[in-house]
């Protein structure tokens, strides 16, 4: 019997970046010699919303969530030594992709590399910002042109270039079923390519091109069964849209091509040694389907929950992949579920109810309207409402957070405060040093002819990537190219679906949400209001929104006056909102790392203005340490996601009210 040729193992990447370029650049190499196949850049906050290092709303985020990119000597830096001729990029970026696309592609030439080479995806999809990240910058029709414009110039020019990368995974960390996931993102790219189409800049015979470069980054979740047969519905689906919708009869320009990032926001902090066996069921889910098999696969590390992994957290998430290509015989088969009753049935049900959602989306006028109207988010917060109220419920189990909590010493975690790295909080000041160094060596005339010229065409038709390259080679900065387009295009604020959230949890009598709805009420009449009134507030750049609006959709079903503006708020507008409101407590909302920063000077501002007996309290990932820290500079609790009782901090923070207010504890009976 002649032995089957193995299958080629899918790219193997890890989502990396921090600090600096330089140290982010050591990290790469250092993955790359441990046998990663292709890169993930995991870029900052500040470049991905358009900001260079030094502006206000930078403070505090600069180099913690990824890597700081503010021109062309950061780009340099951050792949030093590293031949982009040979490499497989993948770069995490929307709001900014063209810019940081423009970056890249300027280091290759100087690399003396073949752009029409390159190999690589840059994420550019902007509709699931809106939705659930929320590192948009620019309206709607503005950020469409800016993704047609890229993709065109990506066929013409950089043809081996993915250059969208149609997100679906934060929608599922918003909230979205399967069902969703797939039709949300389906909209997406039936938005794109219409747009991409009509633009004229792409001729007939060409479209098989462009389709065949529209790739997927989807999220599996810990329900094995289900993803799987999730990944079957999608690329059944994506070849009928584009063999019916677009007349593509190259079945190989047709096929779903997608890369997978497992769920992050679903690891637990506590009994965090449990993330890992959810991390290898989640990529399972992906891998084990050789019909449905990811291209690419990075993996969480199991302390995501508690903070930033360290270098030998991301080699074992490595090493998982690792195994399953190179130990176990996966690769040395035909499809394993072809012919399956079970899996047909569920992928059946699956693209029956996606064509439905899909067509629901259409009559709306498409993903664009849908964003616009705020459908599509109110669709996801209620959602999400329903999957965190099964969980409080314990209809949806977590294994050592609402079930099995009891638990041994865990050796992983003994030591906190060395389990998770830390970025040095002098790095910021550095980083700014180095962006002022820059801007005062290069020439400024051509920085600000170049920032005219994008201006010029971005108020026209023209494609924006040339005059993009131009700024990239003339020293522009992130920020620089970002507020030339502001001022054309303007920003946008995203609709926060917190108003058209439907209930989600009972108060019926005997209920705890009815123990805390009479609490709130009796405070408030103990304090002589008609309603308390709570501000939630996400200040600097963390757009991770999810858990600000379920504790604001949750407050607003106790009976709490909810301020709730969404994301990006500088502390001095949180502190003026809550003063000219009159607010009873401040709840601030800060995943980023950012809080060591931001809540200070929450707290100072609110002294300066005489508010400092308003409560504030703060929910994040946040470190035990930094935890202590805040409460000792005067905050009145800390919330982490090991409190994933909602309720339970609705009824925390109206004790929190009424000790600042000098009211005696309540005790309501649930």
């Amino acid at each position: 019997m002649t032995e089957r040729q193995k299958d080629r193992p899918w790219l193997m990447r890890t989502y990396a970046g921090h600090s600096t370029a330089e140290a982010s650049n050591e990290l790469y190499r250092r993955n790359l010699a441990k046998g990663q196949t292709g890169l993930s850049v995991a870029f900052d906050l500040p470049t991905q919303t358009g900001y260079d290092p030094d502006h206000i709303l930078a403070r505090g985020e600069v180099g913690r969530v990824g890597v700081p990119v503010s021109h062309l000597g950061d780009m340099r830096r951050l792949f030093r030594d590293i031949p982009l001729e040979q490499m497989n990029t993948s770069m995490t970026i929307n709001a900014t992709a063209m810019w940081l696309l423009a970056l890249y592609q300027v280091v290759a030439e100087e690399q003396g590399a073949d752009i029409s080479t390159l190999q690589g995806t840059t994420q550019n999809d902007i509709v699931k910002e809106y939705l659930s990240r929320g590192t948009h910058v620019f309206p709607p029709r503005p950020s469409l042109r800016l993704t047609t414009d890229m993709i065109t110039y990506t066929v013409h020019h950089l043809p081996k270039w993915n250059p969208i990368n149609i997100c679906s995974y934060h929608l599922q960390e918003a909230g979205a079923t399967p069902v969703q996931e797939i039709a949300y993102a389906l909209s997406t790219a039936i938005a794109v390519l219409d747009a991409v189409f009509a633009s004229g800049q792409v001729p007939e015979e060409r479209r098989g091109d462009v389709v065949a470069r529209i790739s997927f980054f989807v999220n599996a979740g810990v329900r094995f069964v289900e993803e799987m047969c999730k990944m079957r519905a999608f690329g059944r689906l994506w070849d009928t849209i584009t063999r019916e919708r677009y007349g593509i009869e190259n079945p190989k320009e047709r096929r779903f091509r997608y890369g997978v990032q497992v769920n992050s926001l679903g690891l637990t902090e506590a009994q965090p040694e449990n993330n890992v066996q959810r991390i290898v069921l989640e990529m399972l889910a992906v891998t084990l389907s050789k019909d449905a098999r990811a291209r690419a696969v990075q993996l969480p590390a199991w302390n995501e929950a508690l903070g930033l992994p360290r270098p030998w957290d991301q080699q074992w998430s490595l090493r998982i992949q690792q195994v399953l290509a190179h130990e176990s015989d996966l690769l040395e088969y035909e499809d394993l579920f072809t012919g399956s009753h079970v899996v047909e049935a569920k992928v059946d049900a699956l693209v029956e109810e996606c064509r439905a959602e899909i067509d629901r989306i259409q009559e709306r006028g498409g993903a664009m309207a849908a964003v616009e109207s705020g459908y599509l988010k109110a669709q996801l917060v209620s959602s999400h409402a329903e999957r965190r109220a099964r969980i409080e419920s314990g209809e949806e189990k977590i294994i050592g957070v609402n079930c099995y909590e009891s638990t041994e010493p865990n050796p992983l975690t003994a030591d906190l405060d060395t389990a998770i790295m830390t970025v040095d909080p002098d790095n910021e000041a550095r980083v700014v040093g180095a962006l002022h160094a820059w801007r005062d060596a290069r020439d400024e005339a051509r920085a600000q002819d170049a920032l005219a010229a994008l201006k010029k065409t971005a108020a026209g038709d023209a494609n924006l990537f040339p005059a993009t390259l131009e700024c990239a080679r003339a020293g522009v900065t992130t920020g620089e190219w970002a507020w030339a387009l502001r001022d054309v295009f303007g920003e946008f604020r995203a609709p926060t679906g917190v108003s058209g959230a439907p209930l989600a949890v009972t108060a019926e009598a005997g209920t705890p949400l009815a123990a805390v709805r009479e609490k709130v009420a009796r405070t408030a009449a103990e304090l002589g209001t008609g309603k308390l009134r709570l501000l939630v507030g996400k200040p600097g750049l963390d757009g991770h929104s999810n858990g600000a609006e379920q504790i604001a959709v949750r407050a607003r079903d106790a009976g709490f006056e909810v301020v709730y503006q969404g994301i990006r708020l500088t502390p001095e507008q949180i502190v003026t909102a809550a003063v000219a409101e009159d607010v009873h407590c401040v709840g601030l909302s800060i995943l980023s790392g950012s809080h060591a920063e931001l809540v200070p000077d929450v707290l100072a501002r609110l002294e300066r203005a005489g508010a400092d007996e308003v409560p504030v309290i703060v929910g994040g990932i946040i470190p035990s340490a930094d935890a202590a820290a805040l409460r000792e500079a005067g905050v009145a609790a800390v919330f982490t996601p090991k409190d994933f009782g909602i309720t339970e901090i609705i009824g925390r923070i109206v004790d929190e009210i009424r000790t600042a207010n000098g009211l005696a504890p309540l005790e309501v009976p649930a």
